[in-house]
């Protein structure tokens, strides 16, 4: 099976800082990527450098296109790897106020991403955003609300819907359920979880939640000082850790 994305040898500085470093591994469609490890680890660093939003020191960031096949994103013409942001990309801030337009309607909001691709016919923009905060779980009545209105949890569904709407192939998750209570982080988390497997979503999930990485991702990566340390399905991992940083995170957990 081809991967949907192949990431080699990516690294990145912050003068002497080091961000993340000569990191490698393939995602393939239908699949989440964990990437855990503390604050400062280079998690977050190396998301948003496969994304696009930080650029790399060096590396390769080679996407399986729909129209032209494997393509290096880091050589891609910027507007070429806009649009791709916009149509088979999508990302998950951990602050849903990052990725959505506050003073923008819910519908709105959710509207504006299929506009991006094309859709013209303002019935069916509002029709299928209706469909979108009903399957987030946001009531029909609230499609003319701006997101200022909506608890933090409803402004991440909301996200959520806004980055789904396009039907990506390749979604970037930073960490989705951070700031929110534990409750809400619980209907949300099985809200994504059903979302993911119903549409065959690829996923690269940032987090320090160990909880939500055994929820979601089948594989797992942990970073300590922009390395990655270990790798592995991810139940793998956190039963029988293999190296002493992943046993300290793993049993730091356990003894909360």
């Amino acid at each position: 099976m081809t991967p949907l994305l192949s990431v080699r040898n990516l690294s990145k500085s912050y003068g002497a800082q080091l961000g993340c470093n000569a990191v490698s591994f393939d995602l393939f469609p239908g699949e989440v990527m964990g990437i855990v490890g503390e604050s400062g680890s280079g998690k977050s660093t190396l998301l948003n450098c496969i994304a696009g939003h930080i650029a790399q020191d060096r590396g390769q960031v080679v996407y399986d296109t729909r129209a032209d096949g494997p393509r290096d994103t880091v050589t891609m013409p910027e507007p070429e790897r806009r649009m791709l942001g916009r149509t088979d990309w999508a990302f998950v801030h951990q602050n849903p106020r990052d990725g959505l337009r506050m003073n923008v309607s819910a519908g709105g909001n959710v509207g504006e991403r299929l506009m991006a691709v094309g859709a013209r016919n303002y019935g069916d923009i509002r029709d299928t955003a209706q469909d979108w905060l009903g399957r987030v779980e946001i009531a029909a009545g609230r499609i003319d609300d701006r997101p200022s209105t909506f608890s933090g949890g409803m402004q991440q569904r909301l996200q959520i819907a806004r980055n789904l709407v396009t039907a990506p192939r390749l979604v970037f998750m930073d960490e989705p359920t951070g700031g929110l209570d534990v409750s809400v982080q619980a209907r949300l988390l099985d809200m994504l979880r059903e979302l993911v497997r119903e549409m065959g979503l690829s996923v690269i999930l940032v987090t320090h939640d160990l909880a939500v990485v055994r929820l979601l991702a089948h594989r797992l990566m942990v970073m300590k000082s922009g390395e990655v340390v270990e790798t592995g399905l991810t139940d793998q991992v956190l039963d029988d850790p293999q190296h002493a940083y992943t046993q300290l995170l793993v049993s730091s957990v356990l003894h909360v």
